[in-house]
């Protein structure tokens, strides 16, 4: 099956999608980024192409009818212990790599003690690992270093004072550790991973297991399926640095605006707001871009100033638009200067303001902000497109909606529960009509 990757290396998050011939999308991935372009980019890609899989497993058993009405849950079981298989990988690739910087005279003779706590923390972390991957398990991220290194820290304080060890020792040897292994890419293993996740689910909905055939064919149908990596297009923050040749790289105002065409095609204007800009385009009616503005180099009203706020509220990055939607006052915020924000913030609580309305007040100027990029790109026009990952975040949401009634009246306002993934679309796209339309036949390296 040929297929067209877009992949788009964001400041914070690395998203890619993959489309078929027929331009569906079949699949989205997501990591991190890091300083290692080259990783988040084949992790992106290959977490598209997963998902990818699970999307082809939905529509083979869906025409076998073999499930019934209970495909979605065998599919979400399926998932869970797919990633439990992935999870537990990693956490053996972290112990290997744990041990390895251990050793040496850097602990001095205090390196026995560490090795035996170690053994100890990772036991400790296999046999909790299940209990992260049940059904509505609390995870605050689907990341590996994320997950591992809350339980890793849990357990490595409790460990270090049974066993007399300095609990920074443990916490040294993680940190030299976890960037080495979040780095690799566990290609080959995706496959071993699916086949034993298939036994796991089977196990833990053993009815399904009965259906015999009818299941187990349809996805071993999907399995031995080659997702051929036709062409790849890649974008974003970190372009520059994607491993492949210019011919396959974007800029991220043709690709946001692009795909927030192929979402909506209706669209004239997009605003994203990403981690570390904020763009203004108008569009075509078919997608290709007229005009657009960006912020200068200043990070303020973007996602990083967003967790610049969570870090000074100690909350987490997610909770800041629910405690806003809270408010009943409405309290103006004279900067959004990542730098001065904290001050003003303490300013403001130290006269008594509720956080709730601080917040509030906070996402308000955020989008004064983009409002006014938006006027200098051309204004807003119907229909209205919101991409990027404060899109997500329904004080932003519920602001932007306020201020284009106020200042447009009443326009369509699009936003895409996966608006994410905007740019990596527009990089499929992009990759589709270089092979269907254009005749290309070269594949990027990656």
């Amino acid at each position: 099956m040929r297929t067209f990757i877009g992949i788009d290396l964001g400041s914070t998050t690395t998203k890619a999608v993959v489309i078929d011939e027929a331009q569906r999308v079949l699949g989205r991935g997501i990591t991190n980024s890091r300083s290692n372009y080259d990783a988040a980019a084949a992790i992106a890609k290959q977490e598209a192409l997963v998902n990818a899989r699970f999307q082809l497993f939905r529509e083979a058993l869906s025409v076998s009818g073999a499930l019934a009405d209970r495909l979605e849950e065998f599919l979400a079981q399926l998932e869970r212990d797919f990633r439990l298989e992935q999870y537990l990988e990693q956490l053996d690739d972290l112990e290997a790599t744990c041990r390895r910087n251990a050793e040496g005279p850097r602990f001095g003779t205090a390196v026995a003690g560490v090795l035996a706590a170690l053994e100890e923390v990772f036991r400790r972390l296999q046999d909790e690992a299940p209990s992260l991957f049940v059904p509505g398990a609390n995870r605050k991220s689907d990341f590996f270093r994320d997950i591992a290194g809350a339980q890793y820290l849990a357990a490595g304080e409790t460990v270090a004072k049974e066993a007399g060890v300095r609990y920074d020792m443990l916490l040294n040897v993680f940190d030299r550790s976890i960037i080495e292994v979040e780095n690799r890419v566990y290609g080959e293993s995706i496959r071993p991973h699916l086949t034993a996740a298939l036994e796991r689910t089977f196990r833990a909905m053993p009815e399904t297991a009965a259906r015999g055939d009818a299941v187990r064919s349809p996805i071993q149908g999907i399995l031995d399926t080659d997702l051929e990596e036709t062409y790849v297009v890649g974008t974003g923050y970190g372009r520059a640095r994607l491993p492949f040749s210019k011919e396959h790289i974007r800029s991220e105002i043709l690709c946001h605006g692009l795909g927030a065409h192929v979402m909506y095609p209706s669209t004239a204007t997009v605003l994203d707001i990403g981690g570390q800009d904020t763009k203004a385009i108008q569009v075509d009616a078919n997608g290709i871009v007229e005009s657009f503005q960006m912020n200068d180099r200043c990070a303020a009203g973007c996602g990083r100033y967003l967790g610049y706020i969570a870090d000074e509220m100690n909350m987490g990055l997610h909770e800041l638009g629910p405690l806003a939607m809270k408010s009943t006052k409405t309290i103006r915020i004279n900067s959004t200067c990542t730098v001065f924000a904290g001050a003003e913030l303490r300013d403001r609580l130290s006269l008594g303001e509720k956080r709730e309305d601080i917040m509030a007040g906070l996402h308000r100027a955020i989008v004064l902000r983009a409002m006014s990029i938006l006027a200098r790109s051309g204004g807003i026009k119907n229909e209205f497109t919101f991409t990027g990952g404060v899109a997500k975040n329904e004080a932003a949401v519920k602001a932007l909606r306020q201020l284009v009634t106020e200042n447009y009246g009443e326009l369509t306002l699009n936003i895409n529960p996966d608006s994410i993934y905007t740019g990596a679309l527009g990089g499929a796209t992009f990759a589709w009509r270089a092979v269907v339309e254009e005749g290309r036949q070269a594949q990027a390296r990656s």
